[in-house]
């Protein structure tokens, strides 16, 4: 019994690393190339960043990464359709604004459901996990969809105070996809320009502000340096879904145990991330209470008034799109948002301009 007892034991400590790691004992050493048009430093990337190396620990170093940054391997609108070529392994975008008939059922995250992002990126991941159509978005685009983050809430910056929709009317403002939409149907004048030309385009008068950005990232940028007039554009929200996906090719080619490490790991992207985001705030919030920023308030009435406007010409605009790819738009809109409604009441949070405001 004496011999048995330490034959067990390390039989046992023998099963145990096998479990840990077998993907490493299969897989074939595999660098995995990693394309992103957003910065090293960019808030969105920490996620990223946690799966990379949590997926190169549990597989002892069989599957590494090679990263490339601000949009060095695949610019902006060419990051969709290059990870469904090849052109890189695993890849972060946009695919709803850059992409938007290849990914119109991504789209059902528009402006005016929701300000908690949070809540939204639970919704969505559930959406995604029980609607055929909505995995088929990305098989057909040779994806495989490892997660997907909802943006903050968005943002409106311009060199006016904006206290009601007629104070947009002729307005340019950089915009996009449902943000974009919305502007336009109060009265305003859309601009689609990338960020930073925005910017430079508000400086020299060219255009009268910014949108489409999250609270926290614009204030990361110090927007308020160029277009002071902060406002919550009439309580928009979330404007659209960050999205980390694969080469459905190269996914096809990992051994099954590391297929496995791939979606555990990205199983705990959600919560890894908002830890983080919930100190970024903390910090954001400080920032812009200590900066220049001018936040113009706007009351209940006023935003609803906004949003009776706005809304329906975001979802009509998003309809159509949809349309060949689900049987009933609006059916498949009233189904996310009660998911939304459902994780709001888990998820609590309070806007960063709703901080702002309270100190």
């Amino acid at each position: 019994m004496t011999v048995l007892k330490p034959l067990l034991k390390g039989a046992l400590i023998a099963a145990c690393a096998f479990s840990m790691f077998g993907a490493s004992a299969q897989q074939k050493p595999r660098k995995l190339t990693y394309a992103t048009f957003y910065s090293a430093t960019e808030f969105y990337e920490i996620s990223a960043k946690y799966f990379m190396d949590e997926v190169t620990r549990r597989t002892n170093g069989a599957v590494t990464f090679e990263t490339y940054y601000g949009g060095t391997l695949l610019k902006t609108a060419e990051i969709a359709n290059g990870l469904s070529k090849g052109a890189a392994d695993m890849a972060s975008g946009v695919p709803a604004a850059f992409n938007p008939r290849e990914f119109p059922l991504t789209g059902v995250i528009m402006p005016f459901i929701s300000e908690n992002p949070i809540a939204v990126t639970h919704a969505f991941r559930e959406l995604v996990s029980t609607t055929p159509e909505l995995q088929q978005e990305y098989q057909r685009n040779n994806q495989k969809l490892l997660w997907a983050l909802a943006s903050g809430e968005n943002s409106l910056w311009t060199n006016k105070p904006i206290n009601t929709a007629a104070d947009l009317k002729g307005a340019r403002i950089r915009a996009i996809i449902g943000v974009a939409d919305g502007i336009k149907a109060l009265g305003g004048t859309p601009i689609s320009i990338p960020w930073v030309e925005a910017l430079e385009l508000v400086q020299r008068g060219g255009a009268e502000g910014v949108s489409g950005t999250p609270f926290n990232q614009a204030v990361a940028t110090k927007v308020y340096d160029m277009a002071p007039y902060a406002s919550n554009a009439g309580r928009m929200g979330v404007y659209t879904p960050v999205t980390w996906a694969l080469n459905l090719d190269t996914w096809k080619s990992l051994d099954p145990a590391t297929q496995r490490v791939f979606e555990e790991v990205a199983a705990t992207v959600i919560d890894k991330y908002y830890d983080a985001y919930k100190l970024e705030m903390d910090k954001m919030v400080a920032q812009a209470r200590s900066s220049k920023m001018k936040y113009v308030p706007m009351d209940d009435a006023e935003a609803k008034r906004w949003q009776s406007v706005a809304f329906p010409a975001i979802q009509a605009k998003w309809a159509e799109t949809a349309a060949p790819r689900i049987k009933d738009p609006k059916q498949f809109t009233d189904r996310f948002t009660t998911l939304v409604r459902k994780y709001e009441t888990q998820y609590p949070y309070t806007t960063g301009f709703d901080r702002v405001s309270q100190k």
